[in-house]
């Protein structure tokens, strides 16, 4: 074969090679680039949906547990796909009592607080648990809808690190004891296992109800009714109902002694995660949700004490004027009363 044939088919030969060569290095350079596209594209994936966990010892045929998949809702309407919000019912993630604590820790986003867990960091505002303060749930919603619910929020957002999104109906408290007995003052409550929630605002509740407070965790109650643990506990009528506490109890005493709140929070570290847009699409959401609740809680309420009757549980009404004054002169001697804002008690009460 000539020469020249050779080095033809030699540099032929070079040239496949050099083609392949290039080829490889321009699939390697595109792979580089996509590698970059994506490195550079992770933060905004990384970021994902917006995490809210909401924590409460409530049941699920409670409204409050409802209001919850309201405010999921609400917010999935607002802001399609940006919003992850789960939701924790029967205590499941925290106890009752240490959602405000892992909020601070970061370990939670979302909370539905009692003004006794407020009150535990700051205790002036123990003034807010105190019996026979809010009338009805008209009052409620004034007191903690206008200015003094908005100093409210301030302090706590400065003192806890929470932002209290939305006041709600918890509803008004009642007693239901596992035995019936003659309840007219609370004098006849005296050696009755009441069960309170485990700190010191609640039990000394308990006590100016003339009970023996016993401290038990929500979910432990329909137990110590039916096993004698306590002889009775203290919810909203809606409550007793939704957590099946009427299987365990003959007689409910309508003593009506705490017209009671709760607060749906968020933890400042959530909060300030979120754009002016979102906190203003949580708040609308939170909204919504507190006025679902309230509607069907104040509803229930009243339908209540018929099905309660037909379920063969004796309805008392005791002298609620010797418990009410029972109860407010044991707050205003207690070593709570002296830590209450200067002015506040009557503040609260010029509300109309």
């Amino acid at each position: 074969m000539p020469k020249g044939e050779t080095k033809l088919i030699h540099g032929s030969g070079r040239t496949r090679a050099a083609d392949a060569g290039r080829a490889g290095l321009r699939s390697a350079l595109a792979a580089f680039l996509a590698a970059c596209s994506l490195t550079l594209g992770a933060p905004a994936l990384a970021q994902g949906k917006i995490l809210l966990r909401i924590s409460t010892p409530a049941v699920p045929g409670d409204w409050h547990v409802k209001m919850l998949y309201v405010f999921r809702e609400e917010l999935a309407r607002e802001a399609p796909g940006r919003f992850d919000v789960q939701i924790h019912h029967s205590g499941t993630l925290f106890r009752q009592g240490a959602e405000a604590a892992a909020m601070q820790r970061g370990n939670l986003e979302m909370a539905l607080l009692s003004m006794q867990d407020i009150a535990r960091q700051i205790p002036e505002y123990s003034i807010f648990t105190a019996g026979y303060l809010i009338r009805d749930p008209d009052h409620l919603a004034k007191v903690y809808g206008g200015p003094i619910g908005r100093e409210v929020d301030r302090k706590v957002a400065e003192v806890m690190g929470i932002r209290l999104l939305q006041a709600i109906y918890l509803g008004t408290r009642q007693l239901g004891l596992s035995r019936p007995r003659t309840v007219r003052t609370p004098a006849d409550l005296a050696g009755v296992k009441l069960r309170m929630p485990g700190s010191k605002e609640w039990l000394f509740l308990g006590q100016a109800l003339g009970a023996s407070p016993t401290p038990m965790p929500f979910p432990e109650v329909y137990l110590g009714l039916k096993t004698g643990t306590i002889d009775g506990q203290d919810n909203p009528l809606p409550t007793l109902k939704s957590a099946k506490f009427y299987e365990a109890t003959k007689q409910i005493v309508l003593t009506g002694h705490l017209v009671d709140v709760l607060q749906l929070a968020i933890s400042a570290k959530a909060w300030n995660a979120l754009s002016a847009a979102h906190k203003a699409q949580v708040k609308r959401a939170a909204s919504k949700a507190g006025a679902f609740n309230d509607e069907n809680r104040i509803r229930e309420e009243k339908e209540l004490v018929e099905f309660f009757r037909s379920q063969g549980i004796a309805i008392a009404t005791p002298d609620v004027a010797a418990f009410r004054k029972t109860v407010q002169a044991a707050y205003l001697r207690s070593e709570f009363a002296q830590k209450w804002p200067r002015g506040m008690l009557e503040r609260i009460n010029a509300v109309k």
